[in-house]
């Protein structure tokens, strides 16, 4: 048993990591390990219990947009303690409210209202039972490149490889590829060529095989995250919103790390002027100060459901605290002009991403909308070898691991999948701080070439 007994054991890093060790489960991991123990963050840095600082160019887990402490949201979240900690989802509250407003303003003109989830699974949870309880159909078409959450039904859409690792076997489930141009999955070098690229014509297709009238939805990222940072080409998205309609399907795009500023836009199906019949999103809405998601609905949507019971619910939807901290943290973002700023900084990343391909042969391909970023690393540009193999894990993705340590060493915090480093860095990264990380990953990019060079 851990011992509390003696004065503020808490305050002992070898106390807090070995309780971490001996006592508490780490997502998606093997058990045991001691973790770098974390004092203190402010802005677009946190530091741990040695005094070592670190620039967060992951924004922890996609989910920092306005980077860590922003007093507004901290003080929201002191203000709500203060007046009220909790109230049944049943009864009425002034942040609550406010919230779904503010969402009603932000969203596209056709989604009118929400419902307030703890995170993106539930979010997505949600929006796959009410497109089958509306449509009355049980297929949800989902795409290979792609993750939607960690409960049953979201990780069973999901395509990621963590799917592997415990039964993800919710019926109904139908795979569509994905709209990669840079490693085009049929082999055309145009997107006009090529019916995945395109969207529309590949649902189409697949449409064909399945049965449209069969089909609930079709969710898709609006721009992939954790899987590649992959940015739809122009006309995806509204091509499979047509096709779509032309079924009668549901439209969800989870937007849960794209979503609030990180392309720059409010979501990144503002990039299109889509309108999807559900938005799906989490994160960002409030830096995850308090665990918060949304599932946001169109008005044909919401009128529908003024007769028929929204089949699900959550003991802390629309959990004062969250709905407090995420009115401030969009005041915050519309006072301070951070849609605006995370533009700037993000085509300044990526000119920067370009320079950095000119020395490194290793980068292979550098995409991405806003502070919503990433760089694919190559043995050979020529062919696209994968510097690492899809999915690598341990030692086969040893020249992945060796820049994560050596940026960490190094002050810079880096997050990998497969052969692709992901770059979404706080988005009120000021212009000094976006330059320190880049020349750590200049550096870091170093023993990629070395790997290559042999």
């Amino acid at each position: 048993m851990s011992d509390l007994s003696n004065s503020n054991p808490t305050h002992d890093p070898e106390w807090i990591q070995q309780m971490h060790a001996d006592h508490y489960l780490q997502s998606w991991s093997k058990q045991g390990g001691k973790p770098r123990v974390i004092a203190g963050a402010k802005g677009s840095w946190f530091w741990d219990s040695d005094g070592n600082r670190f620039l967060d160019f992951q924004s922890q887990l996609v989910n920092a947009n306005l980077g860590h402490q922003h007093p507004k949201i901290v003080q929201a979240i002191k203000d709500q303690a203060d007046k009220l900690c909790y109230i049944s989802p049943a009864m009425g509250s002034d942040v609550r409210s406010e919230l779904a407003a503010i969402m009603n303003e932000i969203t596209p003109s056709n989604i009118t209202s929400t419902f307030f989830t703890t995170g993106g699974s539930a979010a997505n949870e949600t929006a796959i039972r009410l497109a089958r309880h509306y449509t009355g159909r049980q297929k949800i078409v989902a795409r290979y490149r792609s993750y939607h959450g960690a409960t049953g039904g979201t990780l069973s859409l999901t395509g990621d490889p963590r799917h592997h690792l415990t039964r993800a076997d919710m019926p109904g489930i139908v795979r569509m590829l994905d709209p990669y141009h840079y490693r085009c999955p049929m082999g055309h070098a145009e997107v006009e060529n090529c019916p995945v690229c395109q969207g529309g014509p590949h649902l189409e297709e697949l449409l064909m095989y399945e049965n449209p009238s069969t089909v609930a939805a079709v969710i898709v990222e609006s721009v992939v995250g954790t899987n590649g940072i992959i940015v739809p080409p122009d006309g995806y998205m509204q091509s499979l919103r047509e096709t779509c309609d032309k079924y009668g399907i549901l439209l969800i795009a989870d937007e849960v790390m794209s979503g609030f500023g990180r392309t720059g836009k409010w979501f990144a199906v503002d990039h299109w002027d889509v309108q999807p019949d559900i938005i799906t999103s989490a994160k960002g809405i409030n830096s995850g100060y308090v665990p918060l998601g949304t599932m946001s609905v169109s008005t044909d949507l919401h009128d529908w459901l003024r007769n028929t019971p929204l089949p699900g619910g959550l003991t802390y939807a629309g959990h004062p605290l969250a709905c407090a901290s995420g009115v401030a943290a969009i005041r915050a973002m519309q006072e301070e002009g951070t849609l605006a700023h995370a533009t700037e900084m993000g085509s300044l990343l990526r000119e920067e991403l370009h320079k950095l391909a000119q020395k490194h042969p290793c980068i292979g391909d550098v995409r991405g909308l806003g502070m919503f970023n990433g760089i694919e690393l190559v043995k050979d540009r020529d062919t696209k070898e994968p510097l690492v193999p899809y999915g690598a894990k341990g030692v086969v993705a040893k020249p992945m691991n060796e820049m994560m340590s050596y940026a960490m060493e190094n002050g810079l915090y880096l997050s990998f999948f497969s052969n692709i480093i992901r770059l979404t860095p706080p988005l009120n990264i000021s212009h000094d701080d976006l330059m320190i990380g880049l020349a750590i990953l200049d550096r870091t990019l170093d023993i990629a070439d070395q790997a290559i060079s042999g």
